[in-house]
């Protein structure tokens, strides 16, 4: 894919594959809503979660986010990077509207209690990439 096939492909995807490294080495892989925070792919998540505690010790992520149905529809998205955790409460809550708005629709004033008590005893971990590698097999000809 193009950047702009895949700064697309990003933005219309919901579900995303998160990968971080378990204190064995063993990757622990999870499906996760995600937003975007200064143009980076970020998440929140409680802060004693096994991702949370995994990102802690190792800043390495990957992501996956894919779609098809058939092999000749296939087409994803791999994004591998750091992490940088993110504990501002200004930008949290800038992440906690951005996810709302993705999955639950138009922001309002009404919304912003649910989304302070979402990013309670969580983290906001931002991804900044250093490799993209992309598919697209509807290109195959």
């Amino acid at each position: 894919m193009t950047a702009e096939e895949v700064d697309a492909f990003l933005e219309e995807s919901r579900i995303m594959t998160m990968c971080t490294l378990n204190h064995d080495g063993t990757i622990h892989a999870v499906a996760m809503w995600f937003g975007f925070l200064d143009g980076c792919i970020a998440i929140e998540t409680k802060a004693k979660s096994q991702k949370a505690r995994n990102l802690l010790r190792n800043p390495t992520m990957t992501v996956v986010m894919e779609a098809g149905e058939r092999y000749e529809e296939l087409r994803g998205v791999e994004l591998v990077g750091t992490v940088e955790i993110v504990d501002d409460p200004q930008q949290m809550m800038e992440l906690g509207r951005n996810i709302f708005e993705r999955y639950y629709g138009p922001y309002s004033e009404e919304a912003r209690p649910f989304i302070e008590a979402t990013l309670n005893k969580r983290i906001v971990a931002k991804l900044h990439v250093a490799r993209t590698a992309s598919w697209d097999h509807r290109k195959i000809s």
